[in-house]
């Protein structure tokens, strides 16, 4: 059975025919293009389906679309300034070289950029506990939390300079 929802997708407010049984990955790449939101394990497992909804780090292939209805949903294409520069988030993961293949690091940042959003300067264990739903074969983790720690300095200043 076919659904009408609405909700808002990177800032744009959205009106989706979905199916019911649909999942919210498959809205956000088929319908929407969003292709920075991965199809893993389908399970909840691995992390690389992450989105943001109401800024809060879920896993898109566990949830179904009709279920976005009324809320707010930003995947790693949104999170870019209005002026097209990268997150501090996203900047630190190159900047850390905490991108290798690429496959995970979409979820990733959502996650660290979930953390950040609620602490502003987390410890090692909970960036770890955070970022520990994803799978990544590639990095070893350990560029993942210098990324966020790097992200956190960066944001901090910004905040600093701006009640300057």
């Amino acid at each position: 059975m076919i659904k009408v929802i609405h909700c808002t997708v990177n800032g744009k407010v959205r009106e989706i025919a979905v199916d019911e049984r649909e999942s919210l990955t498959d809205m956000l790449r088929l319908r929407l293009g969003l292709t920075s939101v991965k199809k893993g394990c389908e399970a909840g497992e691995c992390g690389a389906c992450t989105v943001l909804i109401d800024g809060v780090a879920k896993n898109s292939c566990i949830l179904l679309a009709v279920w976005a209805d009324g809320h707010e949903i930003i995947t790693v294409e949104g999170i870019r300034g209005k002026n097209g520069l990268l997150h501090p988030v996203q900047q630190a993961f190159v900047d850390e070289a905490a991108i290798q293949c690429g496959f995970c690091t979409p979820g990733v940042v959502l996650s660290a950029k979930a953390l950040l959003m609620r602490e502003e300067n987390p410890t090692k264990e909970e960036v770890r506990d955070e970022l520990s739903g994803h799978f990544c074969r590639c990095t070893g983790y350990l560029q993942f939390y210098d990324a966020v720690r790097i992200a956190s300095e960066k944001i901090a200043a910004r905040k600093a300079a701006t009640k300057k």
